[in-house]
């Protein structure tokens, strides 16, 4: 692994030329003095409140220079823009970051500023294998001047998104009560893609609207992705390394822009209310207090010329801490992390009981996949019967998961007992599910099960839960999240137009348990090709697949669905792909490419230059829609060079894979 970080010398009020001016920023009604000097807190408030402060601006830049984050010289708000070369991403808005009641963005004093550099690399499994930091940050000093608040806003530039998060220094005992307002506001012009929060939480339907269309009081979850007017490119809204604090959602306000929304202010979802009740709802409705420093997540716009910058960007496991050597001392490559793609006996039917579970297993081996994930039916069975299906599973190569309900698993006591009895019967992970709110108690349990369960060695994935925000870096035992309305859901009856939305908007904070490829009715306006491509886009480090092992093995595609990796080392998205309507990924493992095409609800025919090969030839398999069954596939093996082109006729919620071996 490689890994520098350099740290720029602190700087005075005026910077050298060529940097952004470092700011002062306060409210109306404040004490003319130099920045660089604290003011005494002796001084009554009254004086201190007389006269106003002159305002200048703070501006970060992208290692490229691109992309600019600015605080603008606002002497009654500490107030933001984000743009990416000519265009705007995010309209002058309001930072509003509250604490006990008081406002600490308002009425703020510079005291200083420090700017710093980042640039590392480290192993990650995602859209590629490496991921790189690269950033410039600065660190602003600011006293807000009513309660004597001393706190830093932390701002850090990529050349794909900004990020900006507050730290406000407190004693260890001391219980303080923080709540945000921030706003962002998109240009006009801008057209939106967001799920909202009520509905589902987090499990939801997309929609598409122009910016002026959304109405005040709509809520989005995270991410929020939009494109820009004039070919500005693409931004998406959401957070990273949430911990210790509520989740973040997005409410609009009805004149451009959204609001950021801690757990306690979201709407109560029905999913929490048909499983806990709206008593519980109200205990969780209220602020949450943290005891000591206070580090909010970052703040975070994604922000790049196309999809392709989106989709490769590792924004926000940059912005999370690595993992523990203790619990991880190879880091995501530790021996007992272990990626794979998982069988399921749950939407689509197959044998039952212990010699059910074997057989899904065995099924598993022939298929090459590594795990098999069992519902809740395994707590019937006895610890022999458990014992049986694991040992057997493991003779074959298998991993074995179980489903637990997180509410059995509140007390340490539940969750020592729970992760030390998968050890002991050598299970590899937990399914844990029904979590259903962003509250900063049901963050914090997140984060406590995630660490027992390193403790015994468990993987984890989450269900019924709150979207990623990159802490999969420090916790590489969660190897995904639900998150997402994804194949359980049998209302949803536009899976065309859904599954070419999902990789540009709740893709974009991680990988999403989508429980991907179904080949019966589920899969809706979809044709069988569709949703073999659809493993290859709805990647993850684990990755199930819906449909029922023996259905795969009949399958014509069998082989290249075998071939598809859970991870990959390169994801280019192509330039044909539109959100909502077609998703074109070329994606490498080793030597081995994959093309995959999504189609939404239109027909079209692609031509598909293959330019992203390598040198030599390729022996190509491609599996087509059939153009009169969209149960059908067709099957073509034939061989390519990047020097070619593949021309692809698509049906109406069509799709194509397409693997390119080397010949030599």
């Amino acid at each position: 692994m490689k890994s520098k970080a350099k740290a720029i010398r602190k700087r005075s009020v005026f910077p050298p030329i060529g940097v952004g001016i470092v700011a002062a920023l306060c409210c109306l009604a404040q004490p003319s003095f130099s920045s660089t000097q604290a003011q005494p807190q002796s001084q009554p408030p009254k004086s201190r409140r007389s006269q106003r402060v002159h305002m200048q601006e703070v501006q970060v830049a992208s290692p490229d220079g691109k992309l600019k984050f600015t605080i603008l010289p606002n002497a009654e708000r500490l107030t933001f823009t984000v743009t990416f070369g000519n265009a705007t991403v995010i309209e002058p808005s309001p930072i509003v970051m509250k604490l006990d009641g008081y406002d600490l963005s308002s009425g703020v004093v510079f005291d200083n500023a420090e700017r710093y550099e980042l640039n590392d690399t480290y192993p990650w499994y995602g859209a590629h294998s490496t991921a790189v930091n690269q950033c410039n940050g600065v660190k602003i000093s600011l006293t807000h001047d009513l309660s004597f608040t001393n706190y830093t806003l932390e701002v850090r530039i990529f050349n794909d998104g900004v990020a900006f998060r507050h730290v406000i220094p407190g004693e260890e005992k001391a219980a303080r009560v923080p709540d945000e307002y921030t706003t962002f506001v998109m240009p006009s012009g801008s057209t939106l893609w967001y799920g909202g929060l009520a509905d589902g939480h987090y499990e939801t339907e997309y929609v598409r609207k122009d910016i002026a269309d959304v109405q005040p009081g709509e809520w989005s979850g995270p991410p929020l992705t939009s494109k820009l007017p004039r070919n500005g490119g693409y931004a998406s809204i959401t957070e990273a390394n949430l911990v210790n604090y509520s989740g973040m959602g997005l409410e609009a306000n009805g004149h451009n822009g959204w609001v950021v929304g801690l757990g306690h202010r979201q709407p109560l979802n029905w999913p929490f209310e048909l499983r806990y009740g709206r008593e519980e709802a109200k205990v969780l409705g209220k602020a949450a207090s943290i005891t000591g420093t206070i580090t909010t997540p970052w703040r975070v716009v994604m922000v790049g010329r196309d999809l392709n910058t989106l989709v490769n960007s590792t924004i926000l496991p940059n912005l999370c801490p690595p993992p523990d050597p203790k619990l991880f001392p190879e880091g995501i490559h530790t021996a007992w992390i272990k990626p794979g793609r998982a069988v399921w006996r749950y939407l689509d039917g197959g044998p039952q009981g212990v010699d059910g579970m074997k057989e899904f297993s065995r099924m598993a081996a022939e298929l090459g996949f590594e795990h098999n994930i069992l519902e809740g039916f395994w707590s019937k069975w006895t610890p022999e019967q458990q014992r049986e299906v694991v040992n057997y599973s493991r003779e074959k190569g298998v991993s074995v998961w179980f489903w637990k309900h997180s509410k059995e698993l509140r007390t340490p006591e539940a969750r020592d007992e729970f992760f030390k009895s998968l050890h002991d019967l050598s299970v590899a992970g937990a399914k844990i599910d029904f979590f259903d709110h962003e509250a900063k108690e049901v963050i914090d349990l997140y984060e406590a099960l995630l660490q027992k369960a390193a403790e015994y060695q468990i993987l984890v994935v989450f269900h019924g839960a709150n979207k990623p925000t990159g802490r999969a870096r420090t916790w590489p035992n969660e190897l995904v999240r639900e998150a997402v309305r994804g194949m359980e859901s049998s209302a949803l009856k536009d899976r065309a137009w859904h599954e070419t939305t999902l990789p540009f908007t709740r893709c974009l904070a991680g990988p999403a348990d989508y429980t991907a490829m179904m080949f019966n009715d589920r899969r809706r306006n979809t044709t069988v090709s569709h949703q073999i491509a659809s493993i290859a886009i709805f990647t993850a480090p684990l990755l199930t697949i819906a449909t029922n092992p023996e259905t795969i093995l009949k399958s014509p595609a069998v082989d290249v669905i075998k071939s598809v990796p859970p991870v990959w080392d390169e994801t280019i998205v192509l330039p044909d792909s539109e959100i909502g309507e077609l998703a074109v990924y070329a994606r490498r493992k080793e030597n081995t490419w994959f093309l995959a095409v999504m189609n939404g609800l239109q027909p079209k025919t692609l031509h598909v230059p293959l330019s992203f090969l390598g040198q030599g030839e390729y022996k190509a398999v491609l599996v087509r829609d059939n153009q009169t069954d969209d149960a059908a596939v067709e099957m073509e093996n034939t061989t390519r060079k990047r020097s070619d082109s593949l021309d692809i006729s698509l049906r109406v919620g069509g799709g194509l894979l397409a693997r390119f071996s080397p010949t030599k």
